[in-house]
């Protein structure tokens, strides 16, 4: 395949799979002029990539198998693929088992030396090293996820990890539990591609915290709960590892009677915006960031033109925001207002089957 023109951006959609749609990744090329997506690439040998992850290089691509079972063993699995410069295309490197079933969030370390997987079923956390070349190593840990269940019984039954993301100073890492309304923080030994008990934040009980994103200058932690659909705003001491809660604001529009649960929340690059997605109200939250405490005020919503926006992706330039529609097939393209951070229909829609993760390139 010839390398794409310059003005176009790469991006990877990862995906649920069934009998008719095999294709757990796919490679698209993203036009900013039209903020039109084509398909250039597709995948079929991991089943259910709900999470991608890329190094800081952009050589290797990093996904999970959100599986019950891998090679007739339980638990699912995470993958490792390099990245072809200039084309994007995937060549897998290795796979390894997760330990833990239904694994959901992959990320990497900020010295791309350690991979991190929340198994969201078992409740509990894998770590890698990597190897040469960007491989998967066997796991050096598998830390089980305890404490006080959160109130909703259907949904808080057992521990669920459905997040892990390293602090940008790489000392700690913060995992988000649904069913122990916990942010837990351990201590990262990236030399050695291990996890150190360290602390908690207990949320609001019955909320549910999935993902979280911290702030350029890491005073903050912005964490979406699913089941509450709030987003909660803590401060962060990144030197001492704790975490204090000092805002929580609903995700939803007042009024709003209907079923609704969160999925993704993202920082705009500039840190003055931040989007978090809506399932049953099927929207895009758009809130305006208090730059000197942190604290969120609701700018408005969009609606994303499809069903069940699972996660998005901002652009690299910060000028799109791309909305996986899961349960329409669709990804939809907002343009974002530079001023006022809000979004506008470009008429843009890819059909894509089971849509959950983006990730650019």
């Amino acid at each position: 395949m010839a390398a794409f023109e310059s003005k176009q951006i790469l991006c990877y959609v990862g995906s649920y799979t069934d009998e008719q749609n095999q294709e757990g990744i796919r490679l698209y090329a993203f036009h900013p002029e039209q903020g039109e997506l084509t398909l250039a690439a597709s995948y079929h040998d991991l089943p259910n990539a709900s999470f991608l992850a890329l190094n800081e290089a952009r050589t290797v691509l990093y996904a999970v198998s959100e599986t019950e079972t891998y090679n007739g063993s339980f638990g699912g699995s995470a993958a490792a693929y390099a990245i072809e410069a200039g084309t994007g295309q995937l060549t897998k490197i290795n796979q390894q088992p997760t330990d833990g079933a239904a694994p959901c969030y992959i990320s990497l370390d900020q010295t791309n030396r350690t991979v991190l997987v929340a198994n969201y079923s078992s409740g509990n956390v894998a770590v890698y090293p990597i190897e040469a070349g960007g491989a998967l190593g066997v796991h050096t840990q598998v830390v089980k996820h305890e404490g006080g269940l959160g109130p909703q019984a259907d949904r808080q039954e057992a521990p669920h990890a459905h997040s892990i993301v390293p602090a940008p100073n790489n000392r700690y890492v913060i995992s988000a539990d649904l069913g122990l309304d916990r942010l837990i923080v351990s201590q990262l030994d990236a030399e050695r591609s291990l996890l150190l008990p360290h602390g908690e934040a207990a949320m609001k009980p019955g909320a549910g915290p999935r993902h979280l994103v911290y702030s350029a200058d890491s005073r903050y932690v912005y964490a979406i709960n699913e089941l509450d659909s709030t987003v909660t705003v803590l401060g962060f001491d990144a030197d001492a590892g704790t975490l204090t809660a000092l805002q929580s604001i609903s995700t939803l529009p007042d009024g709003f009677a209907g079923e609704s649960t969160c999925a993704d929340i993202h920082l705009s690059g500039d840190g003055r915006f931040l989007y978090a997605s809506n399932r049953g109200h099927d929207s895009i939250a758009v809130y305006a960031v208090d730059r000197l405490g942190g604290t969120l005020s609701v700018v408005g919503w969009q609606a994303t033109l499809g069903q069940t926006p699972r996660n998005f992706a901002l652009s690299p330039q910060g000028d799109y925001l791309l909305a996986a529609n899961q349960n329409s097939n669709s990804i939809t393209v907002f343009a974002i207002d530079a001023e006022t951070g809000m979004l506008r229909e470009t008429g843009q829609t890819a059909a894509v089957p089971l849509p959950v993760c983006i990730k650019f390139l």
